[in-house]
């Protein structure tokens, strides 16, 4: 067999047994050691599957996920969500669709404490939602307003899936984080306009709000997002700055928040412990599948399968164009299997090379696939971002007017896509300015 047959049957393996419920990691890690087996022998699989795990644990640039994900958690449970939300809510409260850009904005600023963008669905489902509810807003939107917003996880820093992209290709994280804020806060922007135009020919999406607030109460809703605005100094300010590594703004990040939690008196013993434990099963989860992901990457190279599609569309001269097409649809269709972190794992190892055959400059393609990963995350019927609203909605809202409700942010992620591609410098402007 050819190295496109060898990889597109494993391929079609590893979403048979997705599709019966094997966990991913082990989906992975098991049609690759089938695929190493049949194709170098037994020795290799086993000296394979001894050393990758090691080396991927021991790797210190990986200690910046767990503290990441941990910095988050802890954010999370101080409460800092709901003063961004208040604060959000309070400053565009005269604005018609107040509470959907209210669920922009503060997700934006979350964004800057958290790096995920299924926790970040899951936490504004529970909080945003019955306030839009409660004022008429129509629940679909809402709800695909949420589980779209929570996309700007995986753009503005600390973002996991640039974490991830950055230590499967080598390229530097610093660079790959700063990278994320002018997009994101471009997607944020996009959302934020799309609406405003969108309700201009549905207005029963959002009725005009009642409620009036003082800009006394506004200035005591703002003056509580300092917490936010602290970390995200500290964080982004650190990494651009080069006042630290990357590999340290994780824990830098993680005691900054515990401080402020601390000093906000907000959390306690039983908090810091809970944080801890999720902190220690999400970093489970994703090492997992990063190991699996590894493992299979290699059989892909070794099977002559990366060589054969990079040779295909060398002599195909797609060209650059033609690749991010090709990219776009991969991503669209995967999108439908796999999260966000498995995509990422899968896809990139093979698409990486090709990219920089053709001479696409790596933080530009990284900025893209990340947008491609979320775009995916957000698209019906399998986006998991979807799932993550529809598990926390408590019954708000039904499957088919989320997914009728998601597609106006579908048609935005669209435009800034096309931005995002016509415009490299977007994605290349600050970290190019990084000392």
């Amino acid at each position: 067999m050819s190295g496109l047959e060898q990889g597109g049957l494993a391929f079609a393996c590893l979403l048979l047994l997705l599709a019966i419920g094997v966990p991913v990691g082990v989906s992975l890690a098991g049609v690759a050691a089938v695929g190493l087996y049949l194709s170098v022998g037994a020795s290799f699989v086993l000296t394979t599957f001894k050393t990758t795990p090691y080396t991927l644990a021991s790797d210190y640039n990986f200690v910046v996920v767990p503290m990441f994900v941990l910095m988050g958690a802890i954010a999370g449970r101080a409460g800092i969500i709901g003063d961004l939300y208040n604060a959000a809510q309070a400053l565009l409260s005269r604005v018609r669709g107040s509470l959907f850009m209210a669920t922009i904005l503060a997700q934006a600023g979350f964004a800057a404490a958290s790096g995920s963008t299924v926790v970040a669905s899951g936490v504004f489902t529970r909080m945003a939602l019955p306030e839009m509810v409660k004022f008429r807003y129509d629940p679909g939107v809402s709800a695909g307003c949420i589980a779209a917003a929570g996309t700007l996880a995986g753009l503005i820093p600390p973002s996991i899936a640039m974490v991830l992209f950055a230590l499967l290709t080598g390229e530097p994280v610093g660079a790959l984080l700063i990278a994320g804020i002018l997009p994101g806060l471009l997607t944020a922007g996009a959302y934020m306009l799309g609406i405003r135009v969108f309700l201009q020919f549905r207005p029963d999406w959002a009725p005009p709000l009642k409620e009036k607030i003082t800009w006394p109460m506004r200035f005591r809703a703002i003056s509580k997002v300092w917490s936010v605005l602290l970390l995200m100094l500290l964080v982004m300010g650190g990494i651009y700055s080069g006042l630290f590594p990357p590999s340290a703004a994780g824990a830098v990040g993680a005691a900054g928040a515990l401080f402020i939690a601390l000093s906000m008196r907000r959390i306690g013993a039983n908090d810091i412990w809970e944080s801890l434990l999720e902190s220690a099963r999400i970093t489970a989860m994703i090492f997992l599948i990063v190991i699996g992901g590894l493992i299979f990457s290699r059989f892909l190279l070794i099977s002559g399968f990366i060589g054969d599609i990079r040779s295909l569309v060398t002599t195909a001269e797609l060209g650059v164009f033609g690749f991010f097409i090709m990219a776009v649809a991969l991503f669209l269709v995967l999108g439908m299997f796999l999260d966000s972190v498995s995509l990422l794992v899968i896809a990139v190892p093979f698409l990486f090379p090709i990219s920089q055959a053709l001479g696409i400059d790596a933080i530009w393609f990284a900025v893209i696939i990340v947008k491609l990963i979320e775009i995916a995350a957000i698209s019906p019927p399998v986006g998991l971002n979807l799932y993550a609203v529809l598990a926390s909605a408590g019954g708000l809202v039904r499957t088919g007017q989320l997914f009728k409700g998601v597609l106006p942010f579908l048609f935005i992620e669209m435009i800034v896509l096309g931005l995002l591609l016509a415009f490299p410098a977007i994605a290349t402007f600050l970290p190019a300015t990084m000392g």
